[in-house]
């Protein structure tokens, strides 16, 4: 049975005419998203076994075009459509936190980094630069590599706080291996920058790694 005969209740399309989008689930908004399924599946049965492979929403739109193109039923067209959703969330998460003072709500943050960090299969290291209201004024990414392999140079980071005039900053970097367990690299080079930015009177308000799970952060773990 297609979707089109299915009771009007249960179709995607209709229900969020009907309902509105916070009553769908997430198969449903995908099914939404993409329009139709492929051939001998339903939209909705299509969707689902998406959701399935990736193992949820999240990993899904932060998928790789390159994993998107191994599944089944997705070409270039269906991956075009997931990346614009997943950079239309990042991009309002980010006007989000521009105009409000959000950094100081460490969930926002959390899922702002998440959605940056977390789709990279490379370690990389960011930096980011708030006003005195904590709200974002630049995101920049410092560099790729393990901090081992690629250190971090304070001066680097205050070149970057004066060109911008920062009074706060925090760091962030993410884990490819998926464990997001601060490193005892992570916490020197933690140690390093905070003092640095101590001398020009500018907090180091966070550190945040990245990993598959929950991100750590240094602040919560009281490691600043």
């Amino acid at each position: 049975m297609s979707v089109k005969e299915w009771p009007v209740t249960e179709r995607p399309r209709e229900k969020l005419q009907l309902q509105g989008a916070q009553f769908l689930s997430d198969a449903e908004l995908v099914a939404v998203l993409l329009g139709s399924g492929r051939q001998g599946q339903d939209v909705v049965t299509f969707s689902r076994k998406l959701l399935h492979h990736f193992n949820g929403i999240g990993p899904l739109l932060v998928a790789s075009r390159e994993q998107l193109l191994e599944c089944e039923g997705i070409g270039p067209a269906r991956v075009n459509q997931l990346q614009v959703v997943m950079e239309l969330s990042r991009r309002y998460l980010k006007w989000q936190l521009e105009r409000t003072d959000g950094f100081t709500e460490p969930s926002m943050v959390k899922d702002y980094l998440i959605s940056k960090l977390r789709h990279h299969t490379r370690e990389l290291f960011v930096l980011l630069l708030l006003d005195s209201q904590h709200r974002l004024l630049h995101y920049e990414e410092l560099f790729q590599g393990t901090i081992n392999a690629a250190p971090v140079y304070p001066r680097e980071v205050i070149k970057l706080v004066m060109k911008y005039n920062a009074a706060a900053v925090i760091l962030a970097h993410n884990h490819p291996s998926g464990v997001a367990e601060p490193s005892q690299a992570d916490q020197r080079v933690t140690e390093r920058v905070k003092k640095a930015l101590s001398l020009i009177d500018v907090s180091l308000l966070d550190h945040f790694v990245i990993g598959a799970g929950a991100p750590i952060s240094f602040a919560e773990r009281g490691l600043l």
